[in-house]
Formats: structure tokens, sequence, C-alpha cells
């Protein structure tokens, strides 16, 4: 982090000086004093259950030199010594002022990611293609929401050459924060599934919530669309100031692969016009929906004059962040962790990848798709009705709305002697102890809140 002063953090926050210390500069700035170090600055949050003001005390004593407090909140003032404390309005929205004047005080490009699915993969191999030829930043695991981004932000040095920022949002208008934080010189949007319908109530609201992102792009920027998805394709040029470029697989696309060739668990290898030139490339991860994640990383790489050699380069050396899509064997059995999260369509391409794995026997284990709402019963069924006419040899369901998986897979066909229905991952794993055997492949997908990686924890201590 580039070091910044406590006094121009109050004219950046707007904040009032209300207890001196004698320390003005601040070396980190954060949120947590768990991992709270010497001079740092420490910012208070406000959730659910917790108030962030309670460890102001604590985070004196692990060496900040100072808190933001929020006006009205009670914290130890008599305790605190040799320490800033700053009032403002509300600690998170100063926490993304300060994030906006680290970014504002950068002049390198960044480049905005955002999606119903495939954010997260979209921006690792955005990020390891350019890393090939520059020196990126990039949001580590989930900090993409509005206290991430801004953390992450903290992290830019006068070595970075480019930024490449995940979002993430729940509901209406957080894109649109993020966007005037980040202003993103290139906005790419991957899809529009059914993520988050719970709270938008619709498909339509979530594409006028993802296209949040172009709202600071200036003349002259991009933006990125899947020009195969549905409701992509509603987006018209007419009218705006930035530019748009289409992938995908149909070849109307201004980017499209072809000549595709599945290579199973080591990804695809495919074709791309340049410069009416053919190229071949490979992504050597599972699923074409990788196929299209690559699109995107690959028309990064040559908007910034990488050369496909490069390019190429940078698809087999990267490494996806944590339980995307990761195949991994624990002794005789091999599983398919794709345990983050989970939406309907992300599900069924997990299948897919399942499907096309080699194996004796193909288990899914699969958990309740949250935040659906009135969708819920519907999208669950969808995936039973693919699991019916898919080569899976056992379904493990975990959770309630889950057993619709599990009822939809049986009308439409499928074994119910093959069907276990479990409320919780500790019965699936009990299921497992008795089921699992050599070479079986296994599928382990579920929501976040699920946390389906206990199930993959219990495969791996038991090789």
């Amino acid at each position: 982090m580039i070091p910044i002063s406590i006094h121009k953090i109050i004219t950046v926050c707007k904040g009032k000086m209300i207890l001196e210390g004698t320390k003005d500069q601040v070396n980190e700035i954060s949120t947590d004093t768990r991992k709270m170090k010497e001079e740092s600055l420490f910012v208070p949050l406000i959730g659910a259950f917790f108030d962030g003001h309670q460890f102001i005390l604590q985070a004196m004593e692990r060496g900040a030199i100072g808190a933001l407090v929020q006006k009205g909140q009670e914290f130890p003032l008599g305790k605190l010594n040799d320490f800033y404390v700053i009032e403002v309005e509300d600690t998170l929205q100063a926490l993304k002022e300060i994030g906006r004047h680290y970014r504002q005080n950068s002049n390198i490009p960044f480049i905005g990611v955002t999606g119903s699915t495939g954010k997260t993969t979209t921006k690792d191999m955005i990020a390891g293609i350019l890393e090939t030829n520059f020196n990126v930043l990039k949001n580590e695991g989930n900090l993409n929401n509005q206290i991430g981004l801004p953390l992450t932000l903290f992290n830019l040095e006068p070595c970075h050459e480019i930024g490449v920022l995940e979002m993430g949002m729940n509901s209406l208008g957080e894109i649109l924060s993020l966007a005037k934080t980040v202003q993103p010189h290139i906005a790419v949007i991957t899809n529009v599934g059914f993520s988050h319908i719970e709270h938008l109530g619709s498909q339509e609201n979530i594409l006028t919530a993802k296209m949040e992102i172009t709202t600071r792009l200036r003349e002259k920027d991009y933006l990125l669309i899947n020009g195969d998805d549905p409701f992509l394709k509603t987006v018209k040029e007419e009218s705006k100031t930035y530019r748009i470029i289409t992938f995908g697989i149909d070849p109307s696309n201004d980017i499209y692969a072809e000549n595709l060739v599945c290579l199973g668990e080591v990804g695809y290898r495919f074709d791309v016009m340049i410069q009416k030139k053919k190229h071949t490339f490979q992504v050597r991860q599972p699923g074409i929906h990788n196929v299209y994640n690559g699109l995107v990383a690959l028309w990064v790489g040559l908007h910034y004059q990488m050369t496909p050699l490069a390019i190429q380069k940078g698809f087999d050396r990267l490494e996806l962040s944590k339980m995307r899509l990761e195949i991994v064997t624990y002794g005789d059995v091999k599983v398919i962790n794709d345990a983050y999260n989970a939406s309907p369509d992300s599900m069924k391409a997990a299948i897919t990848v399942l499907n096309q794995s080699t194996g004796i026997r193909k288990i899914a284990i699969l958990g309740d798709i949250l935040e659906m709402g009135s969708f819920a019963e519907e999208g669950h069924r969808r995936i039973g009705s693919f699991i019916a006419t898919s080569p899976v040899d056992y379904l493990i369901t975990v959770g309630k709305s889950a057993q619709w998986i599990a009822r939809e897979a049986v009308e439409q066909g499928f074994s119910q002697a093959h069907i276990y229905q479990t409320p919780s991952n500790d019965l699936a794993i009990k299921v497992l102890k008795t089921l699992l055997s050599p070479r079986d492949v296994v599928l382990v997908k579920g929501s976040r809140g699920m946390k389906m990686e206990e199930i993959v924890n219990f495969i791996q201590e038991r090789s």
C-alpha cells in the first residue's frame, strides 16, 4: 500500500478529528483487527450481527494509529491513548471514498468484470494472460463487493500496469457504486442468469443491475458482452458513447471460437480468426463455458498488443481460484470441487464437466441453490431434468430445495434406487462412507451457504 497521511484521509472522507495521535502516516487500512498490522488505520464496519466499534481498543493494542468512527456509535474514547479518532457519517462509505482516492490517483487502465456466473474465472483468466506481459492488480478470493473492492485498491503500487477487478452484487445500485469507484476502461458482462433472482425479481432486472457497470465508461471505452446470451443480445450500441464487443461461439460475434474440440478434463481447443489468420488456442479448464471466459481474456490480451503465443502462455500457466471446477484426485477417488457457489446455469455446466470426466462411476452431490425466491422449485427441477438425461450413476442431494432435483430426476426416468436425499452435509458424508468405490469421480456443488467443501474435506481425509 502507498502510505497516506491521516490528514489526507480526513479530507477524502470529509471527517472530523475528535482525538489526535502523534503518528500521521498510515501504512495499511484494515476492517479486521485479527489481521491488523502496526501503523494501520482501523475502519469499523457495522453489520446485521456485529459492530466493529467494539474492537477499536483491540485495534489500538495491536498497533493501529487511529480509527474511523461512525457518527452516533459508542466506542471506548476514554481508554484510547495516542490514537487518532476520525468521525464520519458512515464508515463503509468512508472506506469506499478512500478506495476511490487511490483509484483516482492511478493512471493505469482498469478492467471490470461482472455477470451472473463466471466472474471469478473470467477475472482470473484475464489477469493470468495479462501477467505474461504486465504487472497486474486483481482482487483475490471473494473481495468483489463494497468492502473487498476498496481493500483491493489499497494494494495499488507504482509497479502496477493494469487492474482487473471482479464486481459482485446482490441488488440494484451495488454495481453502480462499484463502477463509480473503479471507473473501468473495459467492462465485461459474462452472462445474465438466475443468481440473486430472489432479490431482483426477474432476469430483466438482473440485466439492468449488470448494465450499471457501464455508467462510468468514457468515449472509446469498451463493453464486452456474451453475444450468445439471449438477454445480452438486447443490448444495442445505438446512442452509446462506448464501443460494444460481442464474444461467443456464433459466427455473428465480433470474436468467436470455431472448430471446438472437447478435451475432457483438460479443457477445450478452438480456433479464432485474428487479422484474417486462424490461430489455435487451448483453455486448460474443463467445460464449454470456459471457452467463453477464455474468449474475453483473449480479446483483452489482443487489445493490449499481446501476441497469440503470449496469450497461450497465459492460458497454459493459469491457476484458478479455489473451489471453481477444481479437479483433484484423493487416493483412488477423483473429485470435481465446484463447491464455492451455485446457480442453475453453473450447476448444469458442472454436471456437463462430470459427464465428460473419466471414471468408473459418476456421482453428483448437489446442494441447495440459494437466493432463488419464487423460482426455487423450477430452478432445481431444471437441474433434475438435466441429470436424468446425463450419464450420472448416483445422485446425492443436500438440503431442502435440492429435493426438487431428486424428484424431477425420478419423474424424468432416473433410477430411484440411485438417489439419496439428505438434509445435511454430515448425512451425505454418511452415505459416501458406504457408497464410494475406487475410480469413482465425484462432483460436489452447492451455494456458498451450504458449505459443501465439508464433503470434499471428508473425501480428502479418507484417502
